[in-house]
């Protein structure tokens, strides 16, 4: 399952990303990889299969440099695992770097198009087809970056959540999403983003989940600009995450899956808190409650389901 980081402020950008990287291990990933925009303003993507601890070697010695960047764990859909097919891809001008969670479903016939414009790609995946599609709009037309996201997009059968960086633009990051979650972090002259609230919250409680077709322009001295596809502007709504440190940490324990295995307890308590009245003996569930008539009224119900849930359903 992969996994999204990206920050800008006035921090350097590289440990932020890694740390948060690590905070997305327990997804699961076969690839990690970086790309910042550099005091020097050079795009420099570095990228490795394998965990985000040889991502770390490898940029040994490498001009990590840089107060914005974003960042990526992969586990591969299109492709074999490898350091080429891991993410950011550029584009062919090497000016745009993007990294993507989800599906492009129709990344084959958009790639035939590029092809027959003269494009050539290095990955077998759907992602560097679509951040060639970004560069082919901005360049075909004149366009800012933006426009050039939204125009892609709009081709795009699919789920993503991605994030760009442009070489001649260090003050700003582009993201969207559909079917597949993103969430903006604003802190105090920073912004992050992220696949989960897991890497943010060291830094801040405040942040605005993107809804689907929703584009956010995060730019280092702006306030966060929401838009849609066709560029109607939103108003973000800012959630306070109520999550803390000692919830993401593995809390002593060798994996996350042996931590949650031990906070199943915590988590039935939890859940079951405000239903289960212990003192009367009595079951309070107040969805039921609150649409009994509709729920009495239902000629069938639709339970739908992935994986052990739906095993459960």
């Amino acid at each position: 399952m992969c996994g999204i980081v990206g920050y800008i402020g006035k921090k350097e950008a590289y440990p932020i990303l890694v740390k948060g990287l690590k905070r997305l291990e327990y997804r699961g990933y076969d690839s990690a990889g970086v790309a910042l925009i550099s005091n020097n303003q050079q795009l420099n993507v570095y990228k490795t299969k394998g965990k985000v601890s040889e991502l770390e070697n490898f940029v040994t010695q490498k001009d990590i440099s840089g107060n914005i960047g974003i960042a990526h764990t992969r586990w591969a859909t299109h492709g074999e695992p490898c350091s080429v097919n891991a993410h950011p891809h550029y584009s062919s001008s090497e000016t745009l770097a993007l990294i993507h969670n989800g599906i492009i479903e129709n990344y084959a016939v958009l790639k035939e198009k590029l092809q027959a414009k003269g494009y050539t790609f290095k990955s077998s995946t759907d992602t560097e087809v679509l951040v060639q599609l970004i560069e082919y709009m901005k360049v075909t037309n004149n366009l800012d970056l933006l426009t050039a996201v939204q125009l892609a997009l709009r081709e795009v059968i699919g789920a993503y959540a991605i994030a760009v960086l442009e070489k001649d633009h260090p003050d700003e990051i582009i993201a969207a999403r559909k079917s597949s979650p993103l969430v903006v972090g604003i802190g105090e002259d920073e912004f992050f983003l992220a696949s989960d609230a897991t890497p943010i919250v060291e830094y801040t409680d405040k942040v605005v989940y993107l809804e689907d077709e929703e584009i956010a322009v995060i730019h280092r001295d702006r306030e966060l600009k929401v838009v849609n596809l066709n560029n109607v502007e939103m108003t973000p709504e800012v959630t306070k995450v109520e999550l803390n440190l000692g919830q993401l940490e593995k809390g002593g324990y060798p994996h996350f899956m042996l931590k949650e295995i031990f906070e199943q307890p915590d988590c039935i308590y939890d859940c079951m808190r405000g239903r289960i009245n212990v003192e009367s003996n009595n079951v309070v569930l107040s969805a039921v409650i609150d649409y009994k008539e509709r729920l009495l009224k239902a000629k069938r119900f639709v339970i739908v389901a992935c994986g052990t849930s739906w095993h459960a359903g």
